[in-house]
């Protein structure tokens, strides 16, 4: 009885340790949880409370005998990039508002006024910064955040345990990833780009028409006017888009992972 009581609890630290560093990596840097307001303390307690609940999922893939110090460290090393792998991918995901944010910004003529996003630790534009926290924020109140959970959990139907991921097909797919992202973000600012090319069209035949006005001085107050207009006539649906597409990207990381 006892040696069974201590190999349970040998394996099921054990395996309450893999579980952590996988789910603990993704967790500091994914969306929403990850996010830089959220304190470090709080991401720690999200993390472990999880690892605590799954890890007696995984104690059936733990090697018997435990491997030696060696073999312990290259475990965890690997737990630990698969996780990065997955909240990077998450976060990458996430960068498309902040890609749209920055497009209409130039494209409005605020692309000098420049402050800290909080979701991405970093500074950035002011409309990025709006679009990203309203990200933040839509991920939460649909639950969204559940799929990241979600994904966490079928990533190791994608990354068995003690497996070395294909290194090529992880950059293909997160090369697919960010290009991805920067399209939903171009296609999200597209309306603003046209607008900014009429307002353009509009100043280079007036210029041309009547040389004596300063059509510079005229555009930039009408080119923000008007993009701020039609970012507040535009801003639901593009958020509604940017779901869906986060949505789908997720879905075909875990229909990856589930085949």
């Amino acid at each position: 009885m006892e040696s069974a009581l201590e190999q349970f609890l040998t394996t099921g630290v054990f395996a309450f340790a893999l579980t952590f560093v996988r789910l603990g990596s993704a967790i500091m840097i994914m969306p929403g949880v990850g996010d830089s307001f959220v304190t470090a303390r709080v991401r720690l307690h999200v993390a472990a409370a999880l690892s605590f609940v799954l890890f007696p999922l995984i104690m059936p893939y733990i090697p018997n005998p435990l491997p030696s110090t060696l073999g312990m460290f290259t475990l965890i090393m690997m737990e630990f990039v698969i996780g990065l792998f997955f909240g990077t991918l998450a976060r990458v995901f996430m960068t498309a508002m902040d890609t749209a944010g920055m497009v209409i910004s130039i494209a409005s003529g605020l692309g000098n006024a420049q402050l800290f996003n909080p979701s991405l630790a970093a500074q950035g534009s002011l409309v990025g910064a709006f679009m990203s926290m309203t990200g933040v924020l839509i991920l939460l109140v649909t639950d969204m955040h559940h799929l990241l959970f979600m994904g966490i959990v079928e990533s190791y139907e994608l990354f068995p345990l003690g497996s070395v991921p294909d290194i090529g097909s992880v950059a293909e797919f997160f090369a697919r990833a960010v290009s991805a992202s920067f399209a939903v973000g171009v296609k999200v600012a597209s309306p603003f780009l046209l607008l900014t090319l009429l307002i353009y069209v509009g100043m280079g035949v007036l210029g041309r028409l009547m040389p004596q006005v300063q059509v510079f001085i005229m555009a930039l107050p009408i080119q923000i006017i008007i993009a701020l207009t039609a970012l507040s006539m535009t801003l639901s649906a593009a958020m509604m888009y940017w779901l869906g597409q986060f949505q789908q990207g997720m879905v075909f990381f875990l229909s990856a992972a589930g085949g």
